[in-house]
């Protein structure tokens, strides 16, 4: 039997390079601007993509995954500010829900973040791909990993007023600007998903002033745990649950 792709879903090239490097029999689809990677991850089927940076190019794609290559799920890895003081830069948030931070209609009496006539405020993600991603983090310790809300907006969180508003407004462990619109696309399309985001930077120290050195140990922290979230999935089937 066929086995349904996994959609893999990430913001830039360098997030991409860690999966391309174990992916098996690649073949490259051009479509709608966008290189599709389809191949074997860890004897998975999997579509991976860079969608670009922002609320609108992630959304795009998420769809196309979704729509034209029929993946089953998906899964978005990638990088994050913190805002949680506990966590410090290589640390590895796995999203519970996701909330857009940069969303305010608050003059129509709503509460920030929540979508005019949406029926959710926030996206949670999918039980069994949470469950299966905890599992997977007790093979890492060199960093902390921690469960709980990631908040998205399209803005580089760089001033520690406006880290300390959208951690103490939503709860949110870490922010970023896919995430939350990736979600929103999937509970559309009732397609299961989680994401997993490592920590590069700390908004509410300076992000500008973290970012660039702690990029490659973020994006080879997040990779880290993918990985070990496909080779538990195989440990399962081994097993026979």
């Amino acid at each position: 039997m066929k086995q349904i792709p996994t959609g893999l879903i990430v913001a830039m090239a360098e997030e991409l390079a860690v999966v391309l490097k174990d992916l098996q029999h690649p073949h490259t689809i051009r479509h709608a601007g966008l290189e599709f990677h389809s191949g074997t991850y860890f004897d998975h089927p999997v579509v991976a993509v860079v969608c670009g940076v922002g609320k609108v190019n992630a959304a795009l794609c998420a769809q196309l995954l979704i729509t034209h290559f029929q993946v089953g799920r998906l899964i978005n890895i990638g990088i994050a500010g913190g805002l949680d003081p506990e966590l410090v830069p290589g640390d590895i948030v796995i999203a519970d829900r996701l909330v857009q931070h940069d969303v305010d209609v608050s003059a129509l009496g709503l509460p920030p973040g929540q979508i005019y006539r949406h029926p959710e405020f926030d996206f949670p993600t999918d039980p069994a791909m949470l469950s299966l991603a905890q599992e997977a983090c007790a093979l890492i310790t060199d960093h902390r990993t921690k469960v709980g809300c990631v908040a998205t907006g399209d803005q580089f969180i760089a001033d520690n007023q406006k880290a300390r508003y959208i951690y103490q407004q939503f709860g949110a462990l870490a922010c970023e600007m896919e995430s939350a619109s990736i979600a929103q696309v999937c509970r559309l399309n009732k397609c299961p998903f989680i994401v997993i985001r490592s920590l590069s930077d700390n908004a509410n120290s300076g992000a500008h002033m973290d970012f660039d050195a702690f990029l490659p140990i973020a994006v080879q922290n997040s990779s880290i745990l993918l990985k070990a979230m496909f080779q538990t999935a195989n440990n399962h089937v081994s097993d026979g649950k």
